[in-house]
């Protein structure tokens, strides 16, 4: 991977990590499991991240932009 592609990569993904702080998704646990009778449950988690971190990957994508045009001059 170049370096232009690895540093359009870390912009938007930095730039969506500002946008969006989290994301939440369910898995279901079985409780009871007795022959044909099931009980499961649904369990939600939340993944969440500051916004300093998403504009840390930002500005880390910009540098190796810059980088990346001044070793190619």
């Amino acid at each position: 991977m170049n370096r232009k592609t690895l540093g359009i990569a870390l912009v938007l993904i930095g730039g969506l990590m500002i946008a969006y702080t989290g994301f939440n998704f369910v898995t279901k646990e079985k409780v009871i499991d007795v022959g044909p009778i099931e009980v499961s449950k649904d369990n939600n988690h939340y993944v969440q991240w500051s916004p300093i971190v998403g504009a840390g990957v930002l500005i880390g994508g910009i540098v190796v932009l810059v980088l990346g045009r001044k070793a190619r001059s």
